[in-house]
């Protein structure tokens, strides 16, 4: 496509077509809609819980009634889709709680689809919040320090995605990074006959102190070391484009870049190249940092808000999950 100008000022002036908001919308290039919107939210178990997250003002962990009532604001909205992360009572070292029958997530996935069965249900396949040291897979002690095992963990990330397939979930999404993880799972998937499951992986997630504030909503902080061993480094581009593609050959259908805004050019390169439905992640700290520079006065938080969600669509996301998404709803209606 030519891109440059076929004429000169002053037959050409650009500044034509933004003199109203009319014609400004009448030209758009990229367009924000709520239906690409996806609410994660953190479930736990209770009765009328909801218990603030100091770090993502306006963000809580919700007992099940809650989390109904919280997902169903967001689908009047018009918000299509919640993605759901459990916090269990016990942990241990083989996240049992993760594929329990009776999992937190397993309850959460089946109550939402009993009660608002139009929503999407996506469910994040992870073993963090589940393992007693917080780490996403297993770990091996020895006399040269602790390593997390990729082989032996898939077995527990397919039999937990299996699980959230069985309680009702739409989407299942992993995102503990392990090598494998999206052939194991969706083997496991079809063995079990959720062959029209969707895996929404995240392809491309990074080892980024933006997830700050997520970890203390999740409780999923590692007890030892950090996750550098497996999430990706945030220096290799061309890495998460292997990232991606291993995760398609082995049966993605959506792939997600993790964090968005710091990612921009990964997530344009990922939409370029494969062409997939494409998923941006506006992580914690980002949320966080426009809530509290808003609470000072410094920025305007709507405004700030919906250019981040138009700079990822701009840069090729499809879907966009934010914790402000119930906000950005009400603000797309206005």
């Amino acid at each position: 496509m030519n891109l440059h100008p076929l004429g000169q000022f002053p037959a050409v002036r650009p500044r034509r077509l933004r003199q109203s908001a009319e014609l400004r919308r009448l030209v758009s290039e990229t367009q924000l809609s709520v239906a690409q919107l996806v609410l994660p939210l953190f479930v736990r178990n209770g009765h009328r819980v909801r218990r603030p997250i100091d770090a993502m003002p306006g963000v809580f962990q919700l007992s099940r009634d809650e989390m109904v009532r919280e997902a169903a604001c967001a689908q009047e909205l018009g918000v299509p889709a919640v993605l759901l992360f459990g916090i269990p009572d016990k942990k241990d070292d083989r996240a049992s709680g993760a594929y329990a029958p009776n999992g937190i997530v397993q309850q959460a996935v089946r109550l939402l689809k009993m009660e608002l069965p139009q929503l999407l249900v996506i469910t994040d396949v992870c073993l963090c919040e589940y393992m007693a040291h917080g780490h996403c897979g297993i770990v091996r002690r020895d006399k040269s320090g602790a390593r997390i095992l990729n082989d032996p963990t898939l077995n527990l990330l397919a039999r937990t995605a299996a699980s959230h397939a069985e309680s009702g979930a739409d989407i299942v999404a992993p995102s503990d990074m392990m090598d494998g993880r999206v052939r194991a799972i969706r083997h496991e998937l079809d063995r079990c006959g959720f062959t029209e499951t969707p895996i929404m992986s995240y392809a491309a997630k990074f080892a980024s102190a933006f997830y700050g504030p997520f970890r203390e909503a999740a409780e999923s902080a590692p007890r030892f070391g950090d996750r550098r061993s497996y999430q990706m480094d945030a220096a290799n581009a061309n890495e998460a484009l292997r990232e991606v593609a291993l995760d398609i050959q082995e049966g993605a259908d959506i792939v997600m870049v993790k964090p968005a805004l710091a990612y921009l050019d990964i997530l344009h390169r990922i939409k370029t190249e494969f062409g997939y439905p494409t998923a941006a992640y506006a992580v914690s700290a980002e949320y966080s940092m426009v809530k509290a520079a808003a609470a000072q006065g410094w920025i305007d938080e709507r405004a700030v808000t919906m250019e981040s969600l138009l700079a990822m669509r701009r840069a090729g996301a499809d879907i966009l999950i934010t914790y402000a998404a119930t906000d950005a709803a009400k603000w797309l209606k206005e």
